[in-house]
């Protein structure tokens, strides 16, 4: 808990206030653990490059003339929602 003090001219109230509740909600709401995220497969036997291990698709909304959006699994967005079966 904080303690803060308002001077409101005549008035000076007192109280504590709480932390934010929602400070780390997003640590949770990242790409690899969302319904909409679809992470990028080997392809016949060429070994992935080395930085392209954690990189998805977004299939939240319509494919553009060049596909869906890459995402990193690390990456977040306001469209997102838990798939049960990730975490």
């Amino acid at each position: 808990m904080i303690e803060e003090q308002i001077d409101l001219g005549e008035v000076k109230v007192k109280f504590k206030a709480q932390e934010d509740p929602w400070k780390h909600r997003a640590k949770g709401m990242r790409c690899n653990s969302c319904i909409w995220f679809v992470l990028k497969q080997k392809q016949n036997d060429r070994p992935f490059p080395a930085n392209s291990k954690d990189v998805g698709r977004c299939r939240r909304h319509a494919p553009t003339i060049s596909g869906y959006p890459v995402v990193f699994t690390t990456d977040w967005c306001g469209d997102h929602r838990i798939d049960e079966n990730k975490i």
